[in-house]
């Protein structure tokens, strides 16, 4: 037996090296290291367990997990000036993951292998070893894979706090996979050695989270290894997000349950939701203006919030805290406003968790992610709880009959992972009164050229189209559950960009899906970006719809930088040119924004370009 003594007091290490000679000693040469996805991860321990893999080739090392979280890289000369001082101000002391840099360079030693079953979105396109080694799962479907792969060791990243003397350990970030785990363990269903690297910055969450000391087996715990948690900044939210966020606010109801997905599209329904609440009149004039009538249809949801809500989604998201604060997020469930398998945030985010009092961080149920993905186990009682659910997730692309593309490309390279998704798909059609619905961006702009994100078929599927519901993007709400196919092209048609909506009809009506004689309403031949832009610019220009709505980690400086350097980078040929001639005779408003970026004084052909450029672009 690996873990003969439960209960007993972990053995205490100091060093990394020492902790992974440990580890060996006690199971062996034949390590299976299951590592929680993102944050909680012992970099550590892990990386000393990497160094021994590769110094000895007889230890045979495979590592199980998921969402390898790495400091941005920059591809280019420009991304470089801009991005480097922001990797050294946001990233420094992080330790990064050595079996990640060995992926990179596409040497992984043979004695070696990496699994993971979601990859940080793009990040392993490019990786023929990573895109080898992928494994699809649903996250809740993780569990089973780890335990048919002979797990022996489990290496977690845990928040300490002496004064919780009865469980002083917090799984914190990470209790998704681990506490299913650990009850395993306890029914002697699996056995693994449970080695916890303690962190000061890792907010200390009680309830379910909370573990006593006799549940490690060792535990690294060192002012050196002590190390600044991996903390993205908030991404900056554009108005197309905001036309979808303002979309998918409306399907909310109050007293309801709500999950929301990660990035610019969640943080923009997450404010869209505090303008519903805080600046009511102002929500339905917005509302009024994408084409609503707030005052007459009842399915549009717009009033204020008076039960407030209660979250259940498996990642705890910025914007939930968000809505938190903002007194939406506060319908309780036993004494909980949102269950959670696992977070990952920004510095404030963190702060903001590390300094709540303990009656206040205790709403927040950090807890497995078979309670929060699954109804089985307490059936009855989940089902009374997420009422009126609206499950909201992110996507790539659809198509025009309702399939989703979520994780991959239809070449078979994945950029993500399912994850949660399906699970809440679903949910969405298993609890009475619950609704699932996908955001996406209509289209995506790269060197020059502009795509639809709505396709007539693609060569890859996450959610197919018998589980389609409801779709938003900037241009609407597709409501396509339990519609016939000509009615879900009809319905996708309407939230498609306006320049690819007639060739997406002729491919439908080509393939008979489709009456010959369907004509789009004239009304939705004005599904464009210039639209959405005169419909919000009052709402931007009066503060509400700001680009970084719940504050940001970059300077004003860096705020300007950012539209102008995302314009380059989409921009075609032409486009650079165009912006290069401007460039060549605009004034000096950019000269903080050329400092920056170290080209105020070129002293090469090249750099006297990059500030041309970039003068244009912010022009």
């Amino acid at each position: 037996m690996i873990h003969p003594d439960a209960g007993a007091a972990p053995a205490l290490f100091n060093d990394p090296t020492r902790i992974a000679d440990a580890i060996v000693e006690k199971v062996g040469k034949r390590i299976v290291l299951a590592l929680p996805l993102g944050l909680g991860k012992a970099n550590h321990i892990v990386n000393a367990l990497y160094a021994k893999a590769v110094a000895d080739p007889t230890i045979r090392l495979t590592i199980f997990t998921a969402l390898t979280l790495t400091t941005p890289r920059a591809k280019s000369e420009l991304e470089h000036r801009f991005l480097d001082p922001i990797t050294q101000r946001l990233f420094a002391g992080y330790p990064e993951l050595d079996y990640a840099t060995a992926i990179r360079a596409g040497k992984v030693p043979p004695n070696i292998e990496i699994n993971e079953f979601f990859f940080e979105a793009g990040q392993w396109l490019g990786s023929p070893y990573a895109q080898q080694q992928y494994i699809s799962a649903n996250y809740t479907h993780a569990l089973h894979y780890v335990l048919d792969r002979g797990v022996n060791v489990v290496g977690q990243l845990v928040a300490h706090r002496a004064e919780e003397t009865a469980r002083p350990y917090s799984l914190s970030c990470n209790p998704d996979l681990t506490l299913d785990l650990l009850t395993l363990r306890h029914q002697r269903r699996v056995d693994f050695l449970f080695a916890g690297q303690v962190n000061s910055e890792l907010p200390f969450i009680p309830g379910d989270a909370a573990i006593d000391a006799g549940e490690f087996d060792m535990l690294l715990d060192s002012p050196t290894t002590d190390f600044p948690l991996f903390a993205p900044p908030r991404e900056p939210v554009s108005l197309a997000d905001y036309a979808a966020g303002l979309h998918a606010a409306s399907l909310v109801l109050d007293g309801g349950t709500l999950q929301i997905g990660i990035g610019s599209l969640g943080d923009a329904v997450a404010q869209a939701l505090i303008l519903r609440q805080r600046h009511n009149a102002e929500f339905c004039r917005l509302l009024t203006r994408l084409g609503y009538d707030p005052g007459r249809d009842s399915a549009v949801q717009h009033e204020p919030f008076t039960t407030g809500l209660y979250g259940c989604s498996e990642l705890f998201v910025e914007g939930l805290l968000d809505l938190f604060q903002a007194g939406i997020l506060k319908r309780e469930v036993n004494g909980v406003v949102l269950h959670a398998g696992f977070f990952v945030g920004s510095r404030a985010f963190y702060r903001t968790l590390r300094e709540m009092p303990r009656d206040v961080v205790q709403k927040f149920g950090m807890t497995s992610i078979s309670f929060v993905n699954e109804l089985y186990g307490d059936e009855a009682k989940k089902r009374r709880a997420r009422t009126n659910a609206r499950f909201l997730n992110d996507a790539m692309m659809a198509t025009l009959l309702g399939d989703v593309i979520s994780d991959g490309l239809e070449d078979g390279r994945i950029v993500s992972g399912v994850g949660g998704q399906y699970n809440f798909i679903a949910q969405g059609f298993a609890l009475e009164g619950a609704r699932s619905a996908i955001l996406l961006h209509a289209t995506r702009t790269g060197a020059g050229k502009t795509q639809s994100n709505i396709r007539w078929r693609y060569g890859h599927t996450t959610i197919p189209r018998h589980l389609r519901d409801i779709i938003v993007t900037e241009y609407g709400v597709a409501d396509i559950r339990g519609k016939s196919d000509s009615e879900t092209i009809a319905a996708m048609l309407a939230i498609t960009d306006a320049r690819f909506q007639d060739e997406l009809l002729r491919q439908a009506k080509d393939a008979g899906k489709i009456a010959r004689s369907f004509e789009l309403p004239a009304s939705l031949r004005n599904n464009t970006p210039e639209a959405i832009e005169r419909d919000l610019h009052d709402a931007t220009n009066a503060g509400l719809l700001p680009a970084f709505p719940f504050g940001t980690d970059f300077t004003d400086v860096e705020q300007r930088l950012i539209p102008a350097l995302q314009a380059l980078k989409s921009a075609s040929p032409a486009g650079l040119a165009a912006m290069f001639a401007r460039g060549l005779t605009s004034a000096s408003a950019a000269e903080e924004c050329l400092v920056r970026l170290g080209l105020a004084r070129p002293r090469k052909a090249s750099e006297w370009f990059y500030a041309a450029l970039v003068r244009g672009a912010l022009r």
